[in-house]
């Protein structure tokens, strides 16, 4: 069996590496249809072989099974392989990544019809994906890392694909930047491991997990932290750069300038939540460090009801959903953090499915209005675009929490574990996932009403054109409407309430800290779960969302106008989300760029220039100008010379 496993994860991988590899480099000679079939066909092989893996890991419980590919360096004590891991955790999640990823593959044949790059862009797709599966089935944290960059330098590529506009090439960099901050946590997490382990096999690392118990790390003179923390929190800040989590979300948004397919493939069940899947893949670790929880927690909660506030003042429908992913990233680190595992990768895969529905839905939005993205200049599109609107509406009540769609039963679990979490922070945190379930239905349908409701404000000359995107767009977004209505309804039971679980034993969870089982009892099925909705505080918040939502877009829109110049202050706190941007530019990379040219000017051109080199120069011309009015070629001269010089060697000499 294990030879078996073994040959589907290598074709799994290789698939849409080798894909990319040709659409990329013979892009010319297959053309167009060649290299969207090629990408489509090696994507559509890793998600057969995924189901493949599913069903003998998950369904017939085969699993785990744990090998090395081959030896990748070998240096001294330390050896670094390729190697696999398949668990219920990773077959789950590659299931989701190719899923997610070949339906944007096909939906992408009409988004990029008419761009001239459409080859490159298809070869970047699968490249993509090729990076996040390495990532998710790594058996050891050098594998980990080799995809978790991987995924990080094709992002750049692709949100910087149109490099011609200034924006999108602002975008790249700055996604690039900011996930480098996140990597250098990760690096010195990963090298803390290499330390205490002498191995970065995930296998060795957990089993004697115990080693980290009795140690401690000086970080400042005299305070001794324990190293499991410390550890834990090193890689979380390497998560926190690929989930977006504050202070390092400010590349998400910006993430908006590639092509709406890219947003769709990077927010929903790749690069962003690969943060998420380490944090619930490392559960072991994490465990063991209240206080990496704690940090978790906190950081979690606040990216939900901060980033899901700045949602609300947003006019571009790709920013709105890209503020709703920072949001819901945020809901799944509250989950892991509050040791609620399960939980959170039970809202990822939600997740993942209302979220690429709720982009590529946008998407055709964007194609009917000739790209424009503001809403401002939309309005009544429901006449025009009925599949759109029916599976945007479901993937917007899915993000709502509304039962009996996905999003209701995982952010409802997270919300729960949150509330009944001991974990210092968990107060709070709850009052953040709280409010976030209010705040979260009310950008999700003030962006559903100003798009589809009101008054058609759709330009004249656009207007005449209006009308349902091709069946390559509106498959895949009923495809994903169907996972985004019942995936919650069936996997509530078997990957939350059940023991072990559907994830098995992939996860750990000490008792001190096991929320699910403290909620178990509570837990009457699916069915009870979403009638006894109409009981609970966050569904009434919800809904309260969606009326706010109604009223201030539909029924009086000059409340809002109103409120904008009451608050002029909060508003304008909003806009500039919350400084976060201008302290990095005006602090960060101004004062950056303002050292570098002190050390240019100073050290680089004064100093070492001007001092070191042409000085030592300079002395050097001097010296010898002086040595040369001694060479006059007389011999009497040079006698003298010998005479004072003997003199001077006999004085020394006497003395």
């Amino acid at each position: 069996m294990i030879e078996v496993i073994k040959n589907l994860c290598l074709g799994i991988v290789l698939a849409p590496l080798a894909a990319a590899l040709i659409a990329g480099l013979l892009g010319k000679v297959i053309g167009r249809k060649g290299a969207h079939s090629i990408t489509i066909l090696g994507v559509l092989i890793a998600f057969i072989l995924s189901l493949f893996i599913f069903n003998y890991t998950v369904l017939d419980n085969f699993g785990p099974f744990n090998f090395n590919l081959y030896t990748w360096v070998h240096s001294g004590s330390y050896k670094f392989h390729v190697g696999f891991l398949v668990d219920n955790l990773s077959a789950t999640m590659i299931l989701l990544v190719t899923f997610v990823s070949l339906l944007v593959h096909v939906y992408s044949i009409g988004y990029m019809a008419d761009d001239p790059d459409y080859q490159r862009f298809f070869a970047y797709m699968s490249a993509f994906t090729f990076a996040m599966l390495m990532l998710v089935l790594a058996n050891n944290f050098a594998t980990l890392f080799f995809g978790w960059e991987g995924v990080g330098l094709i992002s750049y590529l692709l949100i910087g694909f149109w490099f011609t506009k200034p924006t999108a090439a602002f975008g790249s960099l700055k996604a690039f930047i900011a996930n480098r901050v996140g990597d250098m946590g990760m690096i010195l997490g990963i090298a803390a491991i290499l330390t205490y382990f002498n191995s970065l096999s995930y296998k060795v690392v957990f089993a004697h997990k115990a080693i980290l118990l009795n140690q401690t790390i000086m970080l400042i003179p005299g305070l001794h932290w324990q190293a499991a923390t410390v550890t834990c929190i090193l890689l979380f800040i390497g998560a926190m750069g690929k989930s977006a989590q504050m202070p390092l979300h400010v590349w998400l948004p910006e993430s908006m300038e590639g092509p709406t397919p890219i947003s769709a493939m990077i927010h929903a069940a790749t690069m962003v939540t690969a943060g998420v899947y380490m944090v619930a893949r490392f559960s072991p670790l994490f465990e063991m460090s209240q206080v990496a929880l704690s940090v978790v927690l906190v950081i979690g909660a606040t990216t939900c009801l901060f980033c899901g506030l700045l949602g609300i003042f947003q006019n571009d429908i790709k920013r709105v959903i890209a503020y709703s992913t920072l949001s819901q990233l945020g809901y799944m680190m509250a989950g892991v953090g509050a040791s609620a595992f399960s939980a959170g990768m039970f809202h990822l895969f939600t997740h993942g499915c209302f979220k690429a529905l709720l982009f590529l839905a946008a998407g055709s939005v964007i194609v009917a209005n000739h790209h424009n993205q503001d809403m401002r200049k939309m309005g009544g599109l429901y006449r025009y675009m009925p599949i759109t609107y029916v599976t945007f509406l479901i993937g917007a009540l899915a993000l709502s929490a509304i039962p009996p769609f996905a999003g209701f039963y995982s952010k409802d679990t997270i919300i729960d574990a949150v509330k009944v979490s001991t974990i210092p922070g968990a107060t709070y945190a709850y009052a953040c996932v709280l409010l976030g379930a209010l705040v979260t239905a009310l950008y999700t349908f003030r962006a559903f009403f100003l798009t589809f409701h009101g008054e058609n404000n759709v330009p004249a000359e656009i207007k005449a054109h209006l009308r349902e995107s091709p069946w390559v767009m509106t498959v895949p977004l009923i495809l994903l409407a169907i996972p985004s209505v019942l995936l919650g309804f069936v996997l509530i039971k078997p990957m939350i309430y059940t023991v072990p679980g559907l994830l098995g034993g992939s996860l750990t969870v000490v008792p001190q800290f096991n929320v699910i089982a403290m909620m178990m009892p509570d837990f009457h099925g699916a069915l009870a779960m979403a009638l006894h909705a109409g009981m609970t505080l966050p569904f009434w918040l919800a809904v309260a969302g969606i009326v706010l939502a109604w009223y201030f877009t539909l029924k009086n829109p000059g409340v809002a106008v109103v409120l904008k110049q009451r608050f002029a202050f909060v508003y304008w706190i909003m806009i500039n989300k919350y400084g976060f941007d201008d302290f990095n530019q005006i602090v960060l990379v101004r004062g950056t760029r303002r050292i570098g040219a002190i050390l240019l000017n100073w050290f680089d051109m004064s100093f070492i220039d001007g001092f070191l080199v042409n000085g030592s120069g300079r002395l050097i011309g001097w010296a010898s100008k002086i040595m040369r009015h001694l060479q006059t070629g007389y011999l009497y001269h040079y006698a003298f010379a010998m005479i004072i010089g003997l003199f001077v060697f006999v004085g020394w000499r006497l003395l």
